[in-house]
């Protein structure tokens, strides 16, 4: 019997020179508690987890954390600059964190608007100039644009995160073909960020070729959490196998699927 497992063995998920087994990434925010986050987390597979810095608490040991809950050997924590508006806020966000953690990994996150909370992308290239220089491995969350992410590639980030739809909408992929164009403009990683709704948005995204995929409120809004996280392992899992078989061509008319030679022909 084939495993799953042994298809991917070769299919490495890495970046910044760290290898990784799962393709899925999951957040922290809007769990009913840490404990529920740290199910939700294994059952999902996940071996990177992103964290809202100015919401989550990773920093003080005097008040219930999140690391308390989740081994940071066993799992990358990758804290994330969410609810910052500026280049500087970002800057300082991220600085405060090493500080704390010691982890010099950032999701940087310079949103231009409180609606749709969609990036600023000035904003976010300036930010992403200073921490590459300060040593960071930066992966910033950015519009779903090949011009854009060519020049946070160019600058330095070691990955780009490109969204589905906006934060929280749950209306899954909108544009493939600008995740199709990222994916040719650049050699670092492309993560899908933003915008999943079920586990069924995934695999259409994971099928394009895009080498991860990060979800949060999915998870947590879900009726039962723990199923969603389990559904979406296999649904990322699903997705690059796809990928990596080769869908067939579409096509305008029906072809048989049985082969027509020998089948007598009548006028």
């Amino acid at each position: 019997m084939l495993d799953w497992e042994n298809l991917l063995q070769d299919d490495i998920f890495e970046i910044a020179g760290r290898k990784f087994k799962s393709r899925l990434i999951i957040g922290s925010g809007k769990f009913k508690s840490f404990q529920q986050n740290k199910e939700v987390l294994e059952a999902s597979g996940a071996e990177i987890i992103t964290v809202a810095v100015r919401r989550v608490n990773i920093t003080d040991p005097s008040r219930e954390n999140l690391l308390d809950y989740i081994d940071p050997k066993k799992y990358l924590i990758l804290p994330n600059t969410a609810g910052c508006y500026t280049a500087e806020e970002a800057v300082n966000t991220a600085m405060l964190a090493r500080e704390a953690t010691g982890i010099n990994w950032i999701k940087l996150e310079v949103i231009g608007d409180k609606k749709t909370l969609l990036p600023d992308m000035e904003e976010t290239l300036k930010a992403a100039k200073i921490l590459v220089k300060e040593g960071f491995v930066v992966l910033p969350y950015v519009f779903d644009d090949p011009v854009y992410a060519k020049k946070f590639e160019d600058i330095g980030c070691a990955a780009v995160m490109p969204l589905a739809s906006p934060i929280g909408s749950g209306l899954g992929l909108q544009n493939p073909y600008n995740l199709i164009f990222i994916k040719e403009a650049v050699s670092v990683p492309v993560i899908v960020d933003a915008g999943i709704g079920s586990a069924t948005d995934i695999p259409p995204v994971m099928e394009l070729g895009v080498d991860g995929i990060l979800t949060n409120t999915a998870l947590a809004e879900a009726k039962d959490p723990i199923k969603m996280a389990v559904a979406m392992k296999y649904a990322t899992i699903a997705g690059r196998l796809a990928y990596l078989a080769g869908r067939m061509p579409k096509r305008t008319y029906a072809v048989p699927s049985s082969p027509m030679k020998g089948v007598p022909f009548k006028e």
